[in-house]
């Protein structure tokens, strides 16, 4: 009686069989604030084929692609957030604008990168007003060249006025050293 139960178990087994597994594209999926369904392309393989129209025209194997379906507006009612006349489309954000992923190593570094640049304007100003004061005491040095060049000069036309003002004077009677009252007749 075993023996009986076994054989239909037999033929089911035998019968079944693994279901084939179908892929299909699946459509691409929307964006949440398209204005616009995308057109629907499909492709077709044509084999060689002679022209209908034409008998000696033969086609070769190509490639048809047929427009299934037009584009055409999305009326469904826009995101919460919108205006009636513009959808809420996601604006693309600069990255230099978005907020910087906050850590204690990266508050650290920002901090002590503030506390350097701190420190390099001080010293920027320090050696700007250094600079300004080197400045003023190199025009100061050049005024007081341009002013002793000038001295020298004036003192050097004296010096020759005055030499030649004394080769030109007669020789000058010899003073005495003695307190007496010179006397006519003496040399």
């Amino acid at each position: 009686m075993k023996a009986y139960y076994l054989i239909p178990l037999l033929f089911l087994s035998a019968c079944s069989s693994t279901p084939k597994l179908v892929l299909q594209p699946q459509p691409q999926p929307l964006a949440a604030d398209t204005v616009r369904y995308p057109e629907v392309l499909h492709a077709y393989h044509v084999g060689r084929y002679a022209d209908p129209n034409d008998d000696l025209i033969m086609h070769e194997q190509h490639v048809v692609y047929r427009v299934e379906e037009n584009t055409r507006w999305d009326l469904r009612p826009a995101t919460t957030g919108s205006n009636a006349i513009l959808p809420a489309t996601p604006i693309a954000r600069d990255s230099a604008f978005a907020p910087a992923p906050v850590n204690d190593a990266i508050l650290a570094e920002v901090n002590s990168q503030r506390l350097a640049t701190a420190q390099i304007m001080m010293q920027a100003r320090t050696l700007s007003s250094a600079l300004s004061q080197f400045q003023i005491a190199l025009q100061q040095t050049k005024t007081n060249f341009q002013e002793t060049a000038l001295l020298r000069v004036t003192v050097n036309d004296m010096q020759k006025r005055l030499d030649a003002l004394a080769a030109a004077q007669s020789p000058v009677a010899p003073i005495s050293t003695t307190n007496e009252a010179p006397d006519s007749l003496s040399p």
